[in-house]
């Protein structure tokens, strides 16, 4: 039997990298999927990609609105849900002196509010034993520079995954993080930095990674599955670094 068979999940952020490799391994296992992202061409150039049964929404991740509405119309389309990925995020490098109140805002109401108020949306359609996956980032516990904002809102979301499953034990919910470390996908592409200067900082992971690479969406989409599966009963809390050992050595 597949491992998420007849199970409801929504992922945030899914039209690309590790979203979208993730619900395409749900699918895979037998998951109704709905698939999240801010730019409608993206999400309908999805459909000759995807296989099974789901549905793509257009959300703001920032907006509470928007998250109300991607929850009502799942729980319409396939009833309650059993898992939450909240992958949506935005990637900024700022030094302390060009930090401006605009780019922290955008970053925390992205990575921060969004994702919380996504679960207040959804708390009371969550099935028994559902499983809530909030997507952080190695630089919640290892220092980089240029990335106040960015590190601070994961380090908020860590904080959040003990809050919410200490809240929602007592009704079954899991609440576990994934914490990637450098790891080959489009938020890369989305950053603030000269290219020039970027591809520098970057081309220097590999040296600080014990395995010696970058990692590849499939490997976050495998512990998402691992996650999301009874495999994980009996852990919640918890925050799986898939960071090929940079923040643990």
């Amino acid at each position: 039997m597949k491992k998420l068979e007849g199970k409801v999940a929504i992922i945030t952020g899914a039209t690309s990298g590790m979203g979208l490799e993730t619900a395409k391994k749900y699918l895979e296992e037998g998951a109704k999927v709905v698939l999240t992202g801010r730019n409608q061409e993206k999400l309908d150039a999805l459909k000759s990609e995807l296989q099974g049964d789901y549905l793509l929404f257009k959300a703001e991740a920032s907006s509470s609105a928007d998250s109300a509405a991607l929850v009502a119309k799942t729980v319409d389309t396939f009833g309650k849900i059993d898992i939450l990925f909240l992958n949506a995020g935005i990637f900024r490098l700022e030094p302390i002196e060009g930090l401006t109140e605009a780019v922290f805002d955008e970053v925390y109401n992205i990575n921060v509010k969004g994702p919380l108020f996504t679960v207040k949306a959804a708390y009371e359609y969550f099935n028994e034993g559902a499983s809530i996956i909030f997507n952080t980032s190695v630089v919640n516990t290892k220092g980089f520079a240029f990335l106040s904002a960015y590190a601070s809102s994961k380090a908020a979301l860590r904080s959040l995954v003990r809050t919410l499953a200490t809240e929602f034990g007592p009704k079954g919910i899991r609440v576990n993080a994934i914490a990637p470390g450098p790891i080959e996908t489009p938020i890369y592409d989305k950053h603030n930095m000269l290219k020039e200067d970027f591809e520098q900082m970057a081309s220097s992971f590999p040296s600080m990674v014990s395995l010696g690479r970058y990692g590849n969406s499939s490997e976050i989409a495998a512990t998402a599955l691992f996650l999301a599966s009874s495999d994980s009963s009996f852990i919640t809390g918890a925050e799986i670094p898939v960071d090929g050992g940079l923040a643990q050595v």
